[in-house]
């Protein structure tokens, strides 16, 4: 089943041009994941958490994200500052917190919500064909907006013939644990959606073909842009630049 919760809404930011869209979250994205001050990290965080409330997205479909996310960065904060060595920050016991671990831990956290809130915010607010197109109008390879969109579309109908083949080796009494006999169901079962795959795959193109394909999908959706998304474009455009000034004044000699 093909979930895309954000993808519906009325705000500024689902009216704006895909397309700049798409530019304007590779461009922050970059000069994110390459700052490493904090006052431009934590600067980052409070825009993204603006595009966030700009984009009217439910709250609750956020926090899930950013839950799931920061529970991978929350081992990170276990590992990070007992191993990388420096300046020993303070003791717990016979175990030594350093500070290049703790301040790696912290900016590995700034960027990583900084950059999932704002692709929330100005990617995940378009359909995933949308995105297919706006990359398509960017002159992204057709063949690899092609393969995006097939990959999209029917991971979702893998999923299920994985899901019936568990539940038919279920109702034969299988029971999973850590034997010979569940090594070789799983992998009967992986063999067996590789060819459930391939007899899909088969049966689609063929019903592509009946459909008059000929290598190239069309979109209803006509892209223009409008005032509104050239001057959102100029603003987030400022708002890089000056992120960017931010981060790499440090290495401009003064005169």
């Amino acid at each position: 089943m093909i979930n895309e919760p954000f993808a519906t809404g009325n705000s500024i930011i689902h009216r704006l041009d895909p397309r700049i869209r798409v530019g304007l979250t590779c461009g922050y994205v970059f000069v994110v994941a390459l700052s490493y001050q904090f006052s431009v990290l934590v600067v980052a965080l409070v825009i993204s958490l603006a595009l966030i409330v700009i984009s009217q997205v439910k709250t609750t479909e956020v926090l899930k994200r950013i839950i799931w996310v920061n529970a991978l960065i929350f081992l990170l904060w276990l590992l990070l500052p007992f191993t990388f060595y420096g300046d020993v920050l303070t003791h717990i016991g016979s175990f030594a917190i350093y500070r290049p671990g703790v301040v790696l831990a912290a900016q590995i956290t700034l960027k990583s919500n900084a950059i999932l809130l704002a692709s929330i915010a100005l990617m995940a607010t378009m359909s995933f064909a949308t995105l297919g197109h706006a990359l398509y109008r960017l002159h992204i390879p057709e063949k690899i907006v092609h393969l995006l969109l097939m990959t999209y579309r029917y991971v979702f109908v893998i999923e299920q013939e994985y899901l019936r083949l568990v539940r038919a080796a279920k109702i034969r009494g299988f029971r999973p644990g850590t034997n010979a006999n569940t090594y070789r169901t799983y992998s009967y079962v992986v063999g067996m959606l590789f060819v459930r795959a391939a007899a899909r795959a088969e049966r689609v193109h063929q019903a592509m073909l009946c459909r008059g394909f000929k290598g190239k999908f069309y979109s209803l959706q006509e892209f223009q842009i409008s005032s509104v998304s050239w001057i959102f474009a100029i603003l987030m455009t400022a708002i890089i630049v000056g992120l960017a000034f931010m981060e790499w004044s440090r290495f401009i000699p003064l005169f």
